[in-house]
Parts: structure tokens; C-alpha cells; sequence
């Protein structure tokens, strides 16, 4: 770790010292201007440089980089009307930029940068910096590219009922989408940009008045913080600006659906989102924030309620199921009927492994299984993935390696792990269902206990963002428990709404 900081701090400095421009302040010259941007995009093709009259008499330079800019804005929405100004009048250079400003069309807006340091930046985000001879000024244009895909269903959260657009890699128009959902002057978006070489450009996003400032300044802190040369997604910033890095648990939820992170914005949480990534992260979350979906809400509450506890149910049955069965074959099988305790016997009869190495084979498969469907492409991954499952369980039950129990046992996990919404936080079940097989294939269960119990003492000691993870229900807070367990009608909540703020007004003054 540290050589790989001390590696990339030679970098920065490396990249520092091959800088040519620094912050040199732009010649009124513009020779000299162009040569010393060409000096900075050595071996750049794509630069574009091009000189031309305005006001028929005044000499311009306009650079960009041809693959970032919309040539058809640039040629028919600002060169033509630049080229066929008509001015003979004779000023200054400065009074000549402000005359310039004036005859721009109006959805033109542009900004004045004073050094080549600057202008190169511009450059890179995909301005048009033009240059006027004489003048120790330039002035910037934001004629972008539309490099972007469609807008389409989020690809990693299935949509049954709700907005079926998702976050793409594009920051401004993940930004419209939040802005499309709640139209207020008091939603907030400050940016910020991270990775001295990447200079990607992220967003802080929060509703004045709803999330708490000691949030807001505490996530400014910790993205002002990271020093790296690279940030190339979202998940780069979750882990530096996570509480608990080395915790299996989420802490910060990852979505790509503008609706959820609407609705948490205004349950009072920041959002963070990143240029380059369609997932935005969502701060400060509780435990129970991974089991709920904004579909919950869109249902009636009776039905979202009972989804609700299935997941919480099926959730336990993917994380203790596989251990729960080894302790209870192993050590307490007079636990269970006699007849069942036949069959077990019998199906184990001809298997030469003892149950928890069985049940670690069979686990290690499975999740084997299930990443070689998510890596491989989508049509055959999904054939790989149910013909292998079929294929490999049949064959080992029939060669007496594996028995029929325990294939009912972990397909069961493996669907119960697939009922959580949150990916992370099936991630960090499946993490902790090993550990908690070694405790029960070592004291039973008394293993399965103490690994519960350990597992809740974790839980109880982690925060996001000074927020207990356990919150509402350690601490304790009645008005929190309505939407936990079970989602009550609309007309509670909105009651429970209501309280909350009052209580975030209070804790602001």
C-alpha cells in the first residue's frame, strides 16, 4: 500500500514537472499562445486549431479538442454569427472583448480566463477557447459533445412499477433527472473535481433545510480529502468516504435510480454523484435502508408491507440456512423428527465428506456459478448458469459426492440471497455465511449463536455519518419503526414526515 502511494505521488510529481504552461499568464500575441497550447497537447491529433476574422479585421485563434466538441453548434451556432460580425469601430482590446459578449447570442455564455494553465483546462472539459490578437484575455465557450447514451431502465435494479429511467454516465443530465423530480430552488448542487489527472467532476447533492449541515460539511471534508491521481467512478469515492471501509456492511448505498435518490433527498440524506458513473451514492443509510425499495412505495401498503418482511425473513434464511443445517446434522439431530433424521442419514450414507466441508464445496460452486452468469454475456451467461447449476448438482448427487439435502439447502440460499434488493448487502451476506458455517461445523449451535451475536454487536457499533446503522431501532425511535418492519399507510407517514422535520429543524437551530 504504501509503495503504491509512494508509486503515485512520483507520478503526480512526474506530470508536475513535464507541465510547460504552469500558470503563465496568456501574450497578446497569439503565435505565441498557439504555440505554447500545442506545446501542451504534444502528439495530440485531435487538437484543433483555427484562425479566422471577426469584425473582418480582428485575427482569432480558436483551439478545442475535435472529439470533445458538437461541431454543429460550433460552426452554425457561434462561428458563423463570430465570422459575419460588422463593426468598424476601433477600441481596445478589453472594450473590444465586452462589445464581442454583447453580440453573442443569448443561450452563449461565455467566461474569461487570464492563463494558459486555465485555458488548457477548458480545453480538456471539452471548451472552445478563443483567442484574440492583442488581447491578454479569452474568452471560453461550453459546446460539448453529446457523448452519451440513451436513457433507458437501470440495468442493475429491475423496475416493476415506477420511473423507468435510470442514471447514466453523463453528471449534467443525471443532474436534470433529480432536478426533473423535485423543482426547488432549495435543491442544492455543488461541485467538486477529484483526480489531479483525471480531473473528474462530481456533484453534492442536498435539499436546504432537510439534510442535516453537519452532513454536508462533513462529506465536503471528506471529498476535499482525497488525494489520488485517478477517480474514474463512483466506487472509488464510496470506499474513501465511507466510515467503515473494511466493514462487509453498506454504509452507502449505491442506486442508479433517480427516484430513489429523489426520495431519499428529501428524507433529508445527501447524494453524491460523479461524472462517468450511472450510480449515485446515497448518505447517510441505516441497515433496513437494504431491504426497502422505492417500489414499496408505489404498491399498496399491505402488499409492500408483507414484501418487506419476506425479504428480513429470507434475508436470515440466506445468511444462518447453510448453518443451521451442518450444526444440526452434525451435533443436534435429535432436534429434528426421526423419519426426516432416516432420510438425511440415508442420503448421506454413500457421501465421503463430512457435512461442512459439503456445504463450503457446494457454496464455493454456486457463487462460482452466479459470477460466471454475471461476467459472461448476457444470453449465454444465463444458459451457463441454470444448464450448470443442473448439470454439476445432478451429476454429484448421482456420483455420491454431494447429497440431495444439501442441494435443496444451498439452491434455497441462493434464491433467498437474490431477494435483497441492496447488491451489497448480498455481497456482505454471502461473505459472512462462511465464517458462520466454520462456527457451526466447529460447536453447532452454539457456534451459530455466537456468530449471530457477534454479527449483531458489529452492527451495533457501526455509524454512517454519525447515524447509528441500527437506527430506528437502536436507538429506539417510535416514529422511525413506521417505516421499518412494515410500511404504513400514507397518511402515517406523512404524519411521521412531518415530525422528522420538525425534529431536523430543532437539531439545525
Amino acid at each position: 500500500m504504501k509503495r503504491r502511494k509512494h508509486l503515485s505521488q512520483r507520478l503526480t510529481q512526474k506530470l508536475e514537472g513535464i507541465d510547460p504552461i504552469s500558470d503563465t499568464p496568456l501574450s497578446d500575441s497569439l503565435d505565441r499562445n498557439e504555440e505554447a497550447i500545442r506545446q501542451a497537447f504534444v502528439n495530440c491529433t485531435d487538437l484543433i486549431t483555427r484562425k479566422f476574422y471577426i469584425y473582418r479585421s480582428v485575427p482569432c485563434l480558436a483551439v478545442y479538442l475535435d472529439v470533445l466538441v458538437d461541431h454543429a453548434l460550433w460552426d452554425d451556432g457561434l462561428l458563423t454569427p463570430l465570422m459575419s460580425f460588422e463593426d468598424n469601430e476601433t477600441d481596445s482590446s478589453e472594450q473590444l472583448i465586452e462589445r464581442l459578449k454583447g453580440h453573442l447570442p443569448s443561450v452563449v455564455i461565455p467566461e474569461t480566463t487570464r492563463s494558459l494553465k486555465d485555458a488548457v483546462q477548458r480545453i480538456v472539459k471539452g471548451e472552445v477557447v478563443l483567442f484574440i490578437d492583442t488581447s491578454i484575455e479569452a474568452l471560453s465557450f461550453k459546446i460539448k459533445d453529446n457523448l452519451q447514451r440513451q436513457l433507458d431502465e437501470p440495468s442493475t435494479e429491475a423496475v416493476i412499477r415506477g420511473p423507468r429511467i435510470g442514471f447514466i454516465e453523463k453528471l449534467s443530465v443525471n443532474m436534470a433527472l433529480i432536478r426533473h423530480n423535485i423543482r426547488s430552488p432549495k435543491l442544492k448542487m455543488e461541485n467538486v473535481v477529484l483526480g489531479s489527472t483525471t480531473q473528474t467532476e462530481t456533484a453534492i447533492v442536498y435539499i436546504e433545510g432537510l439534510a442535516s449541515q453537519n452532513v454536508v460539511d462533513e462529506v465536503k471534508q471528506r471529498l476535499a480529502k482525497i488525494d489520488m491521481d485517478s477517480v474514474l467512478g463512483s466506487g472509488y469515492i464510496e470506499e474513501l468516504i465511507s466510515d467503515h471501509p473494511k466493514s462487509p456492511f453498506p454504509v452507502i448505498q449505491s442506486t442508479q435510480r433517480p427516484d430513489a435518490v429523489s426520495a431519499s433527498l428529501i428524507e433529508g440524506k445527501v447524494a453524491v454523484l460523479v461524472n462517468g458513473s450511472p450510480l449515485a451514492l446515497v448518505l447517510p443509510v441505516t441497515f433496513w435502508f437494504a431491504f426497502q425499495t422505492v417500489e414499496d412505495y408505489y404498491i399498496n401498503f399491505l402488499f409492500g408491507s408483507m414484501l418487506r418482511m419476506l425479504r428480513y425473513f429470507f434475508a436470515f434464511l440466506a445468511l444462518s440456512l447453510p448453518s443451521l443445517f451442518v450444526a444440526i446434522t452434525t451435533y443436534h439431530s435429535e432436534m429434528i423428527p426421526t423419519s426426516l433424521t432416516i432420510s438425511l442419514a440415508a442420503a448421506r450414507e454413500v457421501v465421503p465428506f463430512p457435512a461442512l466441508l459439503e456445504s463450503i464445496i457446494m457454496e464455493i460452486t454456486f457463487e462460482a456459478l452466479r459470477e460466471a452468469g454475471v461476467r459472461l454475456p448476457r444470453p449465454v451467461g444465463q444458459t451457463i448458469s441454470i444448464v450448470g447449476a443442473l448439470v454439476i448438482g445432478q451429476a454429484a448427487v448421482q456420483a455420491g459426492i454431494i447429497s440431495a439435502p444439501l442441494i435443496i439447502v444451498v439452491s434455497l440460499t441462493g434464491i433467498a440471497s437474490f431477494l435483497i434488493p441492496n447488491p451489497n448487502m448480498s455481497q456482505a451476506i454471502s461473505i459472512l455465511r462462511f465464517p458462520l458455517l466454520l462456527c457451526a461445523g466447529t460447536f453447532g449451535l452454539y457456534g451459530v449463536s455466537a456468530g449471530l451475536m457477534a454479527i449483531l454487536i458489529h452492527l451495533s457499533n457501526l455509524k454512517s455519518y454519525g447515524l447509528p446503522y441500527l437506527t430506528p431501532v437502536s436507538p429506539l425511535k417510535l416514529t422511525g419503526l413506521l417505516d421499518v418492519f412494515f410500511r404504513a399507510p400514507w397518511n402515517a407517514m406523512y404524519k411521521r414526515q412531518q415530525r422528522v422535520k420538525d425534529e431536523m429543524e430543532l437539531e439545525n437551530k
